[in-house]
């Protein structure tokens, strides 16, 4: 028992495809309350029925139906005969109702499903009390509540009319309630998503230097198969000091170790672009933000790392920040050191 309760939590959890599925066939048993038109003199009782019913669409499905209930006369001081009603000395009644549905869903795709359906049938009574079964029109709302894929509760509420011949005539409101499980089978899959296409898939590998020189953290994002493949250097705080765009030793030896990279692919254009924190104005810091970038273009070509002719800059100023700086005053808040950097982009053909 402790086991079962332990496995809702998990059904509930797990992922589900689209429900409703368009070609299958859904078993549904059921138990429910059945309240009788007082005029036909019968008990309200349990019931008991089932439901076969095939999908043609998500949204529209045919099921037929059938209900059983075993219940009592009601008054049994009535003997005098009227259409429709049982009497003495009438006990027990087995009531059958038998019905074809439409239902529509509105939320085929969803955990939660509710839906509307109506149909007509008949009832069958034993003993009788007319010559032939007696006419049924039903309307209903309901839901389902999938609790797996193919595997789900189920709640109806139905009013059902019962007349001896057309729902034009005078007949009896027989109101039930019922709950009871679906099991799904077959129908077709559903599509797998179409990936959305870039319009330039590429390959990045992104180099982040950290502050010791020696960690070189390398992440890669795979995108669909592509001709061009992207490198991405990004140099921390520990680079530039604020109002600085000069390198410090540590930063050389840190950029010397992660341009390695570069050397093995010696065709490639490299635009060395540079960053500054909120603090400033405009003007000055998209000046400081190519001296940055100076900075860094210049100490490749002086160590023989990459030659001129493959080299370009651009600053960004304050623009586009890796962090957003909600007090630019605070000159060296972790927002600031975070923008003050230097990026460059470096195209694999």
């Amino acid at each position: 028992m402790k086991k079962s309760f332990l496995m809702i939590p998990v059904l509930l959890a797990l992922p589900l495809a689209a429900q409703s599925k368009e070609g299958a066939i859904e078993v549904s048993p059921f138990v429910g309350y059945n309240v009788f038109d007082k005029n036909q003199n019968l008990k309200d009782h349990l019931e008991l029925g089932g439901r076969l019913g095939y999908n043609f669409t998500k949204n529209w499905s045919l099921e037929g139906t059938l209900e059983f209930v075993n219940t009592n006369v009601n008054d049994r001081s009535i003997t005098a005969y009227r259409s429709g009603q049982f009497r003495a000395p009438m006990d027990k009644v087995d009531t059958y109702f038998y019905h074809l549905d439409a239902l529509y869903s509105f939320k085929p795709e969803s955990r939660f499903n509710p839906f509307v359906t109506f149909g007509f049938g008949g009832a069958h009574y034993n003993p009788k009390i007319s010559d032939r079964d007696m006419s049924t029109f039903d309307i209903g709302v309901g839901a389902k509540y999938w609790l797996a894929e193919r595997f789900a509760l189920r709640f109806d509420l139905r009013d059902t009319f019962v007349t001896e011949v057309s729902p034009w005539q005078k007949g009896y409101q027989n109101v039930s309630v019922a709950v009871g499980l679906v099991w799904s089978f077959g129908g077709k899959k559903a599509p797998a998503p179409i990936a959305a296409v870039a319009p330039a898939p590429v390959e990045k590998v992104v180099l982040v230097v950290a502050e010791e020189p020696a960690q070189v953290f390398v992440e890669k994002v795979k995108g669909m198969p592509a001709k061009r493949k992207v490198v991405i250097l990004a140099f921390e705080d520990i680079h530039f000091e604020f109002d600085k765009s000069t390198l410090s030793p540590e930063a050389k030896h840190a950029l010397k170790h992660s341009i390695e990279t570069l050397k093995l692919h010696p065709e490639t254009k490299i635009r060395v672009a540079g960053y500054t924190s909120a603090a400033g104005t405009d003007s000055y810091n998209q000046t400081l933000s190519e001296r940055r970038a100076t900075a860094v273009r210049d100490y490749l070509i002086e160590e023989g790392l990459v030659s001129k002719d493959r080299l370009s800059i651009i600053g960004y100023g304050e623009d586009r920040p890796a962090e957003f700086e909600g007090s630019p005053k605070e000159l060296y808040s972790k927002a600031a050191k975070a923008n003050m950097r230097v990026l460059f982009e470096v195209e694999v053909k």
